[in-house]
């Protein structure tokens, strides 16, 4: 399986720099696992939506998956009270 490439939407930094910088470096660790397997454990297909999360402690990781130009876009990263908003 070839490893996935990670887009970011433009809002997503700035999630990240909201965030305690221990919890962004596993949260980049996560992303970086999705590469490897983006529908692997952990991540759930959204209902009514074509989104996926994944769950990295207390954060929610919400992407979408391109199989066709084998890319994962990353929509937002939140607290898991905000991540569905």
């Amino acid at each position: 399986m070839a490893k996935y490439r990670l887009l970011f939407k433009k809002s997503v930094a700035k999630d990240l720099r909201s965030l305690p910088k221990n919890d962004v470096q596993k949260i980049l660790e996560r992303m970086d696992a999705l590469a490897e397997d983006p529908r692997g454990s952990g991540s759930k297909k959204l209902s009514g939506q074509e989104y996926y999360r994944v769950r990295q402690g207390v954060y929610r990781i919400i992407y979408e998956i391109l199989d066709e130009q084998v890319i994962i876009h990353v929509i937002k990263v939140a607290h898991r009270s905000q991540s569905y908003r």
